[in-house]
């Protein structure tokens, strides 16, 4: 009967895209005195702040709160106690429910690296597509993002960096997919450290995220992760924030829409995997309708049967393979295995400008 619902499921997922991924959800962890009846509190509204945290984790919250374009779909706050040693226990939870953005107030430099070795575990190692953002923290990641701004003044308060890194999370996680938040402005933000433009591009080029004063107001300069090294498998476009978060967009839906519907529920058949191919190829069509994927070539966003993966597989259990064509490959029994290949080209943001005047 093939699959009659993952095709419409794949095309109601890509017509949803901008919508969902105008709000982001921010994980908060915090160490408070606080007596609370539970430590993992999800808030979707400001009023909603637990009335018994402190006044500085009540700002926390207000500030990942002001967002970007708009505001988080939802901040979830892990409370630990005060005289916590690490936050492992907020982890173990994190682990276990979606968000996009993390922050943690007051993390220190030894604590900071921590967390850095964990987001690249979740990213690397366990599939799971989430983003810090930590104060002074080099990590060369895209799951990392690295704020460097000190002495920011706003109304009568200086705040480091340590103290903002919610602020740019909740921004972060409320920029829509079809926005990048370079030059994106802080309304709130009185003043910054002035830098010139070569320590502006120096900051930029080593995978700092900076706030700039431009005369009139402070704003994010380009929005760009802590990677700095550039490979095959993460080209130049790994370091933009937005990108990545086009990525990860992309692999949560078909992942998740895979898992749901199409998992351990039909034979693993060349034509059964081919459904799937045009399942997610109309996904990548309607992602480039919206002009999230770039349309401007036929030869994009295409999906097809990783030969070469299925090709090294039945190597490894022993088929002769030299004398295949390469049909015969895609078409040979895979047991419960499937090898499916995409090449996306995501749009990026206007941000570099060459304008020539004649006169």
């Amino acid at each position: 009967m093939g699959l009659p619902n993952i095709n419409i499921i794949f095309k109601t997922k890509a017509n949803s895209a901008i919508q969902r991924g105008e709000r982001g959800i921010v994980a908060l962890i915090v160490k408070d005195s606080a007596k609370l009846n539970k430590k993992a509190i999800i808030i979707t509204d400001i009023k909603d702040v637990p009335v018994e945290l402190s006044d500085e984790n009540k700002e926390q919250i207000e500030l990942a709160f002001l967002g970007g374009v708009k505001a988080p779909k939802k901040v979830i706050v892990y409370v630990l106690p005060a005289d916590s040693a690490d936050y492992k226990e907020a982890q173990n939870y994190l682990e276990t429910v979606k968000w996009d953005y993390l922050a943690i107030p007051n993390i220190s430099e030894e604590d900071s690296m921590k967390i850095v070795a964990w987001i690249k575990g979740l990213r690397d190692n366990k599939d799971i597509k989430v983003k810090a953002v930590l104060p002074h923290t080099s990590a060369d990641h895209e799951g990392i993002i690295n704020f460097d701004t000190d002495d920011i003044k706003v109304r009568n308060k200086i705040y480091s960096s340590t103290q903002y890194c919610a602020r740019i999370a909740g921004l972060l996680a409320g920029m829509p997919l079809t926005m990048s938040a370079t030059y994106f402005t802080l309304p709130e933000v009185e003043d910054v450290p002035h830098l010139t433009k070569e320590e502006f591009d120096k900051s930029i080029d080593i995978g700092k995220l900076i706030l700039i004063n431009d005369g009139e107001k402070v704003k994010i300069g380009r929005a760009v992760n802590s990677l700095t090294t550039i490979t095959q498998e993460k080209g130049e476009d790994f370091r933009k924030i937005l990108i990545v978060d086009k990525n990860d967009m992309w692999h949560d839906d078909i992942k998740r829409t895979v898992e749901d519907n199409y998992l351990g529920k039909y034979a693993n058949t060349y034509d059964n995997k081919i459904l799937l191919i045009t399942a997610i190829q109309a996904y990548n069509d309607q992602l480039a309708l919206e002009r999230l994927l770039d349309n401007s070539s036929t030869d994009y966003n295409k999906v097809f049967i990783d030969v070469y993966g299925q090709k090294n597989y039945l190597k490894s259990i022993g088929i002769d393979v030299d004398d295949m064509k390469e049909q015969e490959i895609k078409e040979f029994n895979t047991k419960d295995k499937v090898f499916i290949a995409t090449n996306l080209k995501w749009t990026d943001a206007m941000e570099d400008f060459n304008i020539n005047v004649s006169i």
